[in-house]
């Protein structure tokens, strides 16, 4: 290892600094650095929990190979507009000039700079010119979130088009795992003992190890459950309890019921959110929350929400508007207590101080999900927990309960223990997502219809166990699992778990929700004969079923 490279290592904790900027280098960075400098490769797949430090990782190798002349060049390719900016701010601090602005129609960046940095897709619209780039000058590739490059046929082969003269390649993922089997570019793929083609990582640093290294927080869960109404296209009523086991179709009509924001379930949860923040900031002050949304009106509408239960105004972020990465910098520096954003921030934005987050959305990929917990385990100094609010959904928590477990890249479908095609790797279940994705869009135009929604905390999961026996919205025992401190050790956070549950068990705690359970059952049983009979009514008489729900409530009174 050089001279230079070893005045910069140290395996301690490093402060926080400034993204990509940290002047020490964390134990697994400099252990990485080793392996790469001893052979320095042409390709090195290095895959890091987010919020491990990989862009520090990455400058310091470029930095390394610059010193050394092995390179003249630099191109950062990045998923974002605004991972270009944070990539040059982050470079400009270790002394390398990477131009964010960089157009394909410029052809060349300016003398000033030693680099750009791109999105996949300019890569993917004029490979050649690229190509011809990193062929006039010794060139390192930086694919950052390299799984990207999979996204589309076409953008794989446009960044292998563009990218194979480079000298050295250097991919970046927190996350190297996809839905389907398209090929992630430059990246290794090996036969498991299974027969399966999966990807290689040269370095991985999991969660798990970074958890242990105290480089990430630990993640409190909290699940909300509660019972739902909605009406169907045929006009039928049809209420179910979040949480309780339900066909596949029935949990996401429950689950979007849950998420309108006319209901109470989301307006319940984000009080209790905003309990959570304040509580975490009387021990971190500048703590942030932040809220996941499915789509833009549901966005504005639970910024609104938030704006009435905290008084303060409340960041919105929206990917098609211009001065999305500016509000997103802007909340980033400031104390604010709560931003809101459909998916601008579910991979590589740097908000170290998000602490609570709220999963208001109905994307369920697993890829998806740990992007989006990753804005929020970033540690700052021991001690700091995260705590998400999350719906009751089987597949949600199966992703929380997962969190820890290191996932690679299939080249091929693989089965599971019944046989079955693993749904991670199957092409054929994202071709079923996609059916079901576009019959929710038609749904949401008006023919899918959320009557009611109610919340109850339904548990804590920590460390892949589960805490609480249930509670009603803003009673005395959830504000015993929300008032938790916010700096806390794992070990402590389990301790006091343990304590919470054992209390509630000892006043009898969930007895008040299997109480509403017992009714809500009841009612749900009646609406069932209702339905059967207006069914039966409808038929007979050729009216819809809606005009024959709203002259039974016209007559009858009824809600």
């Amino acid at each position: 290892m050089s001279t230079t490279a070893a005045s910069h290592l140290s395996p301690a904790y490093p402060d926080k600094a400034a993204w990509g900027t940290a002047r020490k280098l964390r134990a697994w960075q400099a252990k990485a650095l080793e392996t790469y400098l001893e052979s320095l490769p042409r390709d090195f797949l290095t895959v890091a929990t987010p919020g491990a430090g990989k862009t520090t990782f990455a400058l310091l190798i470029a930095t390394e190979l610059l010193n050394r002349g092995v390179i003249k060049r630099i191109t950062v390719v990045a998923p974002t507009e605004h991972l270009r900016t944070q990539w040059a701010d982050a470079a400009a601090k270790v002394g390398i000039r990477i131009d964010p602005k960089f157009t394909n129609a410029q052809g060349k960046h300016g003398a000033d700079f030693q680099g750009i940095a791109v999105t996949y897709a300019g890569v993917a619209s004029k490979p050649l010119l690229h190509r011809a780039r990193a062929e006039n000058e010794p060139t390192l590739v930086i694919l950052d979130e390299v799984h990207h490059g999979g996204d589309a046929l076409s953008w794989g082969e446009a960044v292998r088009e563009a990218f194979e003269p480079a000298v050295h390649r250097l991919a970046l993922t927190g996350t190297p795992f996809r839905s389907d089997t398209a090929a992630i570019p430059f990246v290794r793929y090996e036969m498991d003992e299974r027969g399966i083609l999966r990807s290689s990582a040269d370095y991985t640093y999991g969660y798990a190890e970074a958890l242990r290294d105290h480089v990430v927080r630990p993640v409190l869960f909290m699940a909300y459950s509660g019972s739902m109404r909605w009406r169907t296209r045929a006009g039928d009523e049809v209420a179910a309890r979040l949480g309780e086991p339900l066909t596949k179709d029935v949990t996401a009509q429950a689950w979007r019921t849950a998420l309108d924001p006319a209901g109470e379930w989301v307006p319940s949860v984000l009080q209790s959110a905003d309990k959570r923040l304040s509580e975490v900031r009387r021990h971190v002050p500048d703590a942030g929350g932040l809220v996941i949304a499915t789509d833009q009106r549901n966005a504005r509408a639970y910024a609104k929400q938030l704006e009435a239960i905290s008084g303060e105004p409340v960041t919105v972020v929206l990917s098609d508007d211009k001065g999305s990465s500016k509000r997103i910098e802007d909340f980033a520096d400031s104390t604010s207590r709560w931003m809101v954003a459909v998916r601008m921030v579910s991979e590589g934005v740097d908000v170290p101080r998000l602490c609570v987050g709220v999963y208001a959305t109905s994307t369920s990929t697993p890829l998806f999900f740990a992007q989006a917990i990753g804005r929020f385990v970033r540690a700052r100094r021991r001690g700091e927990t995260a705590s998400i609010f999350l719906p009751s959904v089987p597949l949600i928590l199966e992703h929380a309960g997962n969190l820890e477990i290191e996932r690679d890249h299939a080249l091929d479908r693989a089965e599971n223990a019944n046989g079955d095609e693993d749904d991670l790797w199957s092409p054929e279940e994202g071709l079923i997502k996609a059916a079901q994705e576009g019959e929710a869009a038609i749904d949401s135009s008006g023919t899918f219809e959320a009557l009611e929604s109610e919340a109850e905390f339904d548990h804590v999961l920590f460390d892949a166990q589960q805490f609480g026996m249930g509670a009603l919205s803003g009673s005395d025992d959830e504000q015993d699992y929300l008032g938790l401190p916010g700096l806390l050790e794992p070990d402590q956070v389990a301790h006091l778990l343990r304590d919470r549950q054992k209390k509630q068990q000892r006043n009898g705690g969930g007895k008040e929700v299997a109480e509403r359970v017992a009714a809500h059952r009841a009612l749900a049983e009646h609406r069932k004969e209702l339905n059967k009979l207006v069914s039966g009514y409808a038929r007979k008489t050729d009216q819809p079923h809606a005009i024959v729900h709203a002259e039974l409530r016209r007559t009858c009174g009824g809600p």
